[in-house]
């Protein structure tokens, strides 16, 4: 009876959080809509939104009803089933790579422990990378089942631009995990305890610069952001992949951008910036109760996060469009020797510190 109690407790501790997590990447994802419009905005000297609301902040709720009642198309020369499946795909695969981030330390509340973490795997980052191959399986399907030529040309630059740059950022990935010997993301968080440590920066990113910015741009590319939005160039190919598509499936497309970009922001924090990390954390531990220190370290996360989705959206309005042959180029010819060397380099300075 003690263990079903237990058991209960842990289903219902669970369900909160995953409850806490999808709603607050669905809230992310909406109020992003906002905050690019504002950021192009300010850069283009602009006003951008502000009818819908105080600052135009019900803007998203006003453009997210909009998809909500409006006609649902479904072209009659595509495969159906497909043609449904692919957006509920994108959707599905860009709210799973949140389970298991951890957003904050585990604290004591009772007798129990709060983790702060759905699933604390020990192969972390391998489930991350498995789960953001399957993404751009949304959009291939999507393309391909619209009977669209364009979206079919959007559905094959979205393949092979994901297998190019996974390449990479999988190759600047192995240096990160030579120098933390471990895939879990919870152990990568914990060796970046703080900010200086022994003489010098905890944060991989000191550590690995070149990698950080090898996984950066790689992130870019499997976003489908500007510049390398090509997926998705109007210029070309209309609309791309979701050309056809109306209502709340394209909504669907338009919020798994946003979320993906969301959880990209926070594994980019939590392998290079410390994650839930900050300075003196040691000294705000000791003079806080551990539920608020809890909440600080969720808020020292989310305050990178927010500042990393801020760079995405300003390198979305400064940097003009690559070609499509610039693309596979930065790719295969710069980013994965680049990476290459990196690991080469990394494993050399490690063997002879060992050697020391």
């Amino acid at each position: 009876m003690l263990l079903l109690m237990v058991d209960t407790a842990f289903i219902i501790e669970k369900v909160i959080l995953i409850s806490v997590i999808l709603m607050g990447s669905l809230g992310v994802a909406m109020y992003a809509t906002w905050a690019e419009r504002k950021v192009a905005a300010v850069m283009q000297d602009r006003i951008g939104p502000n009818r819908a609301g105080p600052f135009g902040l019900l803007q998203p709720l006003a453009d997210g009803l909009k998809l909500f009642f409006k006609e649902e198309i479904i072209p009659d020369r595509s495969t159906r089933f497909i043609f449904i499946l692919g957006p509920c795909l994108a959707m599905l695969t860009a709210t799973m790579t949140s389970a298991v981030m951890p957003w904050g330390p585990d604290f004591k509340l009772g007798d129990r422990v709060i983790s702060l973490q759905v699933a604390d795997i020990n192969i972390g980052i391998l489930f991350v990378f498995g789960v953001v191959s399957l993404g751009v399986y949304g959009v291939m399907l999507g393309g391909w089942a619209s009977n669209n030529k364009f979206s079919l040309l959007s559905s094959i630059r979205a393949a092979s631009q994901a297998i190019s740059y996974e390449l990479a950022m999988g190759i600047s990935l192995i240096a990160l995990l030579m120098l933390t010997g471990s895939l879990s993301l919870r152990t990568i968080v914990e060796q970046q305890h703080g900010f200086w440590s022994d003489g010098y920066f905890t944060w991989n990113f000191f550590k690995q610069p070149l990698g950080f910015f090898i996984f950066l741009t790689c992130a870019f590319a499997e976003l489908n952001r500007a510049p390398f939005d090509l997926p998705e160039c109007e210029s070309e190919l209309n609309m791309g992949y979701h050309q056809e598509y109306s209502s709340m499936k394209l909504g669907f497309y338009l919020f798994a951008e946003y979320i993906n970009m969301f959880v990209s922001s926070a594994i980019i924090s939590t392998l290079f910036f410390g994650g839930y990390n900050f300075p003196f954390m040691d000294q705000v531990a000791n003079s806080v109760s551990p539920v608020l220190f809890s909440v600080i370290c969720v808020m020292a996360l989310l305050t990178k996060v927010v500042m990393m989705i801020l760079f995405f959206m300003a390198i979305r309005w400064t940097l003009p469009r690559f070609r499509y042959d610039q693309l596979m180029k930065l790719g295969w010819r710069s980013l994965i020797p680049l990476a290459l060397v990196n690991m080469l380099v990394t494993g050399g300075v490690i063997l002879w510190t060992l050697k020391k």
